[in-house]
């Protein structure tokens, strides 16, 4: 385990923020997936997902803080295409989640209330929400895409991993089972 020297205001782990950043980003996709169609859950659960998913949000971004400043600093230098492509479409991630909770936000029919603001009815904001939702979704899907080996390897090694020691499944057991078809 190596303290992440980069971070000197966040003396975690690279191991500990790891675990913390596949936490934050299983919170925020199982979120995503529950608060997608407000018909199948309700509209207050849609809008108190999204409003709780700004704070798992925020933890994300600190949590790749230093990567963002690091490549942000170089981006017009040598980078790899693939380390520019991924600033580009996190950057793209970010303003559209910004726009999706803006626009969720004035068209609020339970959390705005609930705190007592009424908002303006405005079909605008419906559509641009509509709109920059399912950009959300492909953007993700690419965003997922991209970062596919990372998931799988984090997922075995913090998740897979640790349920089979406690299953009383050893190493060898693990990879006999992963490689039958």
């Amino acid at each position: 385990t190596v303290t992440h020297k980069r971070q000197p205001f966040m003396k975690v782990t690279v191991t500990s923020r790891t675990k913390m950043k596949i936490f934050i980003d299983i919170l925020i996709f199982t979120g995503f997936l529950v608060a997608w169609d407000p018909r199948s859950t309700g509209i207050a659960i849609h809008e108190w997902l999204t409003i709780g998913g700004i704070a798992a949000l925020v933890i994300h971004l600190l949590l790749s803080w230093s990567w963002i400043v690091e490549i942000g600093a170089r981006f017009f230098g040598v980078l790899p295409p693939r380390t520019r492509f991924n600033y580009i479409l996190n950057s793209l991630l970010f303003i559209d989640m910004t726009l999706i909770m803006f626009t969720g936000i004035m068209i609020s029919q339970k959390f705005m209330p609930f705190l007592g603001i009424v908002v303006e009815r405005n079909p605008i904001w419906r559509g641009v929400h509509d709109a920059t939702s399912n950009l959300f979704v492909l953007l993700l899907g690419v965003h997922l895409a991209l970062h596919w080996g990372w998931i799988v390897r984090v997922s075995k090694r913090y998740l897979m991993e640790p349920v089979a020691a406690l299953l009383g499944i050893t190493g060898a057991a693990v990879q006999q089972r992963e490689a039958k078809p």
